[in-house]
C-alpha cells in the first residue's frame, strides 16, 4: 500500500520519561507505516532544553505560528528534586505555559468516552470539554504577607504619574495575608474568540460561567468582553450553525453542569479551569483518557496528552520491566494533529487515516484488550490486561484490516 502523503509538516515536539518511549512506540508501529510522515522536530526532553537554556521550547512555539499545527508530547517541569535528578543549570518553567504565552491559547480539554467505562456521573453520556483561559489571575498574582496595624492599597498610577487608590484592607486587628491579581482585555478577547472559534469547529454550544456577581470589575470584564465579542463577530454564525453561547454564575453552571448530559464546551478562567478540568477528567474515569488542545485565537493549534511523563513507569522501564502505561491520550494527540493538518491542507486521506487510527483504538479497547489502568475502571466481562507495547499493537491489527 501506497504511504499517505502530507505537503506541509507539522511540528513535532518531543518530551520526556515514559511519554518518550511510547511516542517513538506510536511513530514505529501506528504512523510511518501508513503516513509519509513530515515533522519540524524539536526535542523538548528536559536535558535538551537544559543544553539549549530554554531557547528550543520558544523555538518551537514559534515554528508552530508558522505551519499552525504542533503535536507535544508530555514533558517535565522541574522541581527541586529534578534539579539534581538532572544536573540543571536553572529550573526552567514549564514548556507548556512558555508556548501557551507565545500562541496566546486557550486550552481544550475533552474525555474519550469508551464502552465498559461509565463516568462516576452515569448522565455525562457526551464528553464535556473544558475551555481553560490560560494567561494572568493567582497563576501571575503577587502577593505578601502583612504585619498587623499594616493598611494595604491598591495603588493604580497612570501615565501622567496621578495615582488612584483603593484601600483592600486595614489590617487593625491581625496580621494578614494580601493578593493582587491582573488580566488583561487582549488576553480575555483571545479567550473568548478561540472559545467561539473552537465551538464552530467542533458544532458545540459553549457555556461560560464567573462570579460576577461579587467580583463587579473583574469577572464582571471577563462577562462584559465575551458578550460583546459573541454579538458583533459570532451571534449569526451561532445561529447559522444552530448551536448557542449560554452565560451563569459558575455555582449555577457547577449545578447544571452536574445534572447534564454533556456535549458543550465549558469555558472557565485559568484557576477555575485548572480545577475542572482535573475533576471532570477524573469523574469520567481517567486523565489518560483526556485529549488537549491549545488553540489560538487565529487558528494555530497544538495537540497534547492532558497527563504528565508517568514517572513511575520510566523507572521501572528503565530497570528492564514491563510497564501496562496507558498510551490513548497521546495516540489522540497525533491523530487530532494529523487530522487538522489534513483540514488545513485539504487532505482527505489524512483526515481519513486519524478518524480510523482513533476508531481502532477505541475498538480495540471496547473488545477488551487495554491497559492496566483501564482494565481497573472497566466493567467489560472477558478483559485482557496488555503491557504498553501489546496494547500499540492490538491496535495495529485492527487499523491494518480497516486500511
Amino acid at each position: 500500500m501506497a504511504k499517505i502523503q502530507m505537503t506541509t509538516p507539522l511540528v513535532e515536539m518531543d518530551g520526556d520519561e515514559m511519554t518518550r518511549i511510547i511516542w517513538k512506540m506510536i511513530k514505529d508501529i501506528l504512523l510511518t507505516p501508513y503516513v509519509d510522515l513530515k515533522t519540524e522536530y524539536y526535542d523538548l526532553g528536559l536535558e535538551y532544553r537544559n543544553e539549549t537554556d530554554d531557547k528550543v521550547t520558544v523555538d518551537s512555539a514559534e515554528a508552530t505560528k508558522k505551519y499552525g499545527v504542533a503535536v507535544k508530547c508530555a514533558t517535565i517541569t522541574p522541581n527541586a528534586a529534578r534539579m539534581t535528578e538532572y544536573n540543571l543549570k536553572e529550573m526552567w518553567k514549564s514548556p507548556n505555559g512558555t508556548i501557551r504565552a507565545i500562541l496566546d491559547g486557550t486550552v481544550f480539554r475533552t474525555p474519550i468516552i469508551v464502552k465498559g467505562i461509565t463516568p462516576y456521573i452515569p448522565t455525562w453520556t457526551k464528553p464535556i470539554t473544558i475551555a481553560r483561559h490560560a494567561y494572568g489571575d493567582v497563576y501571575k498574582n503577587t502577593e505578601m504577607q502583612v504585619p498587623k496595624d499594616s493598611k494595604c492599597e491598591i495603588v493604580c498610577t497612570d501615565k501622567d504619574g496621578n495615582e488612584t487608590r483603593s484601600l483592600i484592607y486595614d489590617f487593625k486587628d491581625s496580621a494578614g495575608v494580601i493578593q493582587g491579581m491582573h488580566n488583561k482585555d487582549k488576553s480575555i478577547e483571545s479567550f473568548a474568540r478561540s472559545c467561539f472559534n473552537f465551538a464552530l469547529d467542533t458544532k458545540q454550544d459553549v457555556w461560560f460561567a464567573t462570579k460576577d456577581t461579587i467580583s463587579k470589575k473583574y469577572d464582571h470584564r471577563f462577562k462584559d468582553i465575551f458578550a460583546e465579542v459573541f454579538e458583533k463577530d459570532y451571534k449569526e454564525k451561532f445561529e447559522a450553525a444552530g448551536i448557542e453561547y449560554f452565560y451563569t454564575l459558575i455555582d449555577d453552571a457547577v449545578a447544571r453542569v452536574v445534572r447534564s448530559n454533556g456535549g458543550y464546551i465549558w469555558a472557565c478562567k485559568n484557576y477555575d479551569g485548572d480545577v475542572m478540568s482535573d475533576m471532570v477528567a477524573t469523574a469520567y474515569g481517567s486523565l489518560a483518557m483526556m485529549t488537549s488542545v491549545l488553540v489560538s485565537p487565529d487558528g494555530v493549534y497544538e495537540y497534547e496528552a492532558a497527563h504528565g511523563t508517568v514517572q513511575r513507569h520510566y523507572y521501572k522501564h528503565l530497570k528492564g520491566e514491563k510497564t501496562s502505561t496507558n498510551s490513548v491520550a497521546t495516540l489522540f494527540a497525533w491523530t487530532g494533529a494529523l487530522r487538522k493538518r489534513g483540514e488545513l491542507d485539504n487532505l482527505p486521506e489524512l483526515m481519513g487515516f486519524a478518524d480510523k487510527l482513533e476508531k481502532a483504538t477505541i475498538q480495540t479497547i471496547e473488545e477488551g484488550v487495554m491497559t492496566g489502568d483501564l482494565a481497573a475502571l472497566s466493567t467489560l466481562e472477558n478483559k485482557q490486561t496488555v503491557d504498553t507495547e501489546a496494547f500499540l499493537v492490538a491496535v495495529n491489527e485492527r487499523l491494518a484490516k480497516m486500511m
